[in-house]
């Protein structure tokens, strides 16, 4: 306690202190206990989270209501309210991290912009204690990762420049052993923001944000006369575990554009930016919610297996779950008499161990299987339940050699295991594949050699695209030869949308002249029907008519009929 002796303090005053130290205590005590709380099942975390919030909103009004006297007889400081603000914008953001819903990012973004607003932390350093620049400058990394997810990219290239400067300072002071670590932050972030091909510019040159969530009139609805199932996507596992890929936070670029298209927009709460108060995360939004999703980060098979088992554990009935694959493949090597699950290898898992550059992986032994490699034989006991699986790997065709052994609904989605020398070079900053599943039009200017369009043209190309993912799905669910699996997954919209989108993609990629292997063109298992949707001539003339308002139809098939 700061300008007066504990005993010369008015009682009412050493109360407010004394409130305020049990608070602070156990606000800390309760957030540093939920890195203990298992990171997989749905209902365990809850209710401590819920306590969390609840110490936490106390303290946040707590300290409103008193802050004179605890400017006064406490000597609270700026950056001591910056650090609760801040730990309640964790708080949020790991509420989202847990329930998929997009609006607890607006919450935390609310909180990590009063702190910067208020100038919270700009006393820090006039402190000598580097332990506290460093709280800023992690404030910072967490404040762009919320801005990212956002897609609030001016706001992040702001943020980017005051972190630059910020590092530049805290190793000019202090000498620092860390100097290295903070300058890779700013160079991923820099990287993640270039990852996309494509600039949309508006008529004063500044670029158009674009935001690949589902919303309204975004996706293709189901219109009248198409049967399609009742299936729910409830659960989601994004795994991304490719070398040398763009990423920031333990996020990918290809993990980062797969959760946006399995996500809603998010809606605006209550709460101001420049007036942070806390939302119930108990009070659920009025839509349907998005699909719960694990994000897993280059993960062994132990944690891979462990957070799948909980997802199918805990799927809800006439529900489906997702496993999204991004990863470097693993190939067999030599020939088996007989050929199952565990003999095309799959995609590479974490070892805790250096992996060799490149692709594939080097084995130790011929006659044993890669330890460190999800088979589709590691899959097949979750086949039980209905089962949709994306794979975006340089061996995703393992994943062809699927036998549906329950009968329940299961369909791959398999992205080219090779692309054209043109755009290897871009592999980096993410898979074409899973591109034209996050945002067709801009794969489809991408391999058309655009990587700059105006607005209004960009508009007006997407309603293009829209009436063709339309089309797409009268013809797929009117479809006589389709496998029934596809029409049971057709009814939920996040489904709808990605299957919409990859027939689109796989179109596109046959009629590119460029693309002319086989193994430049994504499959399914089951097969689609190529007649009736792969190389369908409407499809066709539709995406050359697409191809002509880009004026780049010379790089596309007539047509493919004639081609095989």
């Amino acid at each position: 306690m700061s300008g007066a002796n504990e005993d010369d303090l008015p009682q009412g005053e050493r109360k407010t202190v004394t409130d305020f130290c049990y608070l602070l205590d156990k606000s800390k005590q309760l957030f540093n206990g939920l890195r203990d709380l298992p990171q997989y099942g749905q209902k365990q975390w809850q209710s401590y989270f819920g306590r969390t919030f609840d110490v936490y909103t106390k303290l946040w009004k707590f300290q409103q209501q008193h802050r004179q006297v605890l400017d006064n007889r406490y000597g609270l400081k700026r950056w001591q309210i910056g650090e609760i603000a801040s730990k309640i914008g964790q708080l949020y953001y790991h509420y989202y991290l847990r329930t998929s819903e997009t609006s607890y990012l607006n919450e935390a973004f609310s909180f990590y912009s009063a702190i910067r607003q208020r100038s919270y932390y700009s006393q820090v350093t006039k402190e000598d204690r580097p332990e506290l620049v460093v709280k800023k400058l992690r404030y910072y990394a967490r404040f762009i990762v919320v801005c990212l997810l956002l897609n609030k990219m001016d706001v992040v290239k702001d943020l980017v420049k005051e972190l630059s400067d910020e590092i530049e300072d805290y190793t000019h002071r202090f000498n620092t052993e860390d100097q290295l670590e903070w300058n890779l932050v700013l160079q991923e972030v820099a990287a993640f923001i270039e990852a996309d091909p494509v600039m949309v510019l508006n008529d004063d040159n500044t670029i158009v944000i674009i935001s690949n969530r589902l919303s309204e009139g975004s996706g293709s609805a189901l219109e009248q006369g198409m049967v399609v199932g009742q299936l729910m996507l409830a659960d989601a596992l994004i795994i991304g575990n490719c070398n040398n890929q763009v990423k920031f936070s333990e996020l990918t670029i290809d993990m980062f554009r797969m959760l946006q298209a399995l996500e809603r927009e998010p809606m605006n709460l209550t709460s101001q930016m420049n007036k942070p108060g806390l939302q119930d995360p108990a009070e659920k939004p009025m839509k349907r919610e998005n699909p719960h999703k694990y994000l897993l980060y280059k993960p062994t098979f132990s944690q891979l297996y462990t957070f799948l088992a909980a997802s199918f554990k805990e799927l809800p009935a006439n529900s489906a779950l997702l496993i999204y694959l991004s990863a470097t493949g693993v190939f067999p090597t030599g020939r088996s008499d007989y050929e199952g699950p565990y003999d095309f290898g799959g995609v590479l898992t974490n070892s805790n161990r250096d992996v060799v550059n490149g692709d594939a992986v080097h084995k130790r032994n011929q006659s044993n299987k890669e330890m460190h490699c999800l088979h589709p034989g590691d899959l097949y006991p979750f086949t039980r339940k209905p089962l949709f699986i994306i794979v975006d790997s340089s061996n995703s065709v393992a994943y062809k050699n699927f036998t549906n052994l329950f009968g329940q609904p299961l369909v791959c989605l398999l992205s080219p295991t090779a692309y054209p020398k043109a755009l290897q070079d871009h592999s980096q900053r993410g898979s074409l594949f899973t591109l034209f599943l996050n945002n067709p039009l801009m794969a489809f200017l991408f391999i058309s050699g655009l990587s700059s369009m105006r607005k209004g043209l960009w508009e007006k190309c997407q309603d293009h695209v829209r009436k063709i993912n339309r089309d797409i799905a009268q013809l797929l669910t009117h479809s006589r030869s389709i496998d029934q699996a596809f029409l049971q997954f057709f009814g939920d919209e996040f489904l709808r949308l990605l299957l919409t989108r990859f027939i689109f993609c796989s179109t596109v990629l046959r009629m590119h002249k460029s693309f002319r292997e086989t193994r430049n063109y994504p499959e399914t298992y089951p097969p689609l029907p190529r007649d009736e949707l792969l190389e369908n001539l409407h499809l066709q003339k539709q995406i050359l008519e697409l191809a002509s308002i880009l004026d780049v139809r010379n790089l596309y098939l007539e047509s493919t009929v004639d081609e095989y």
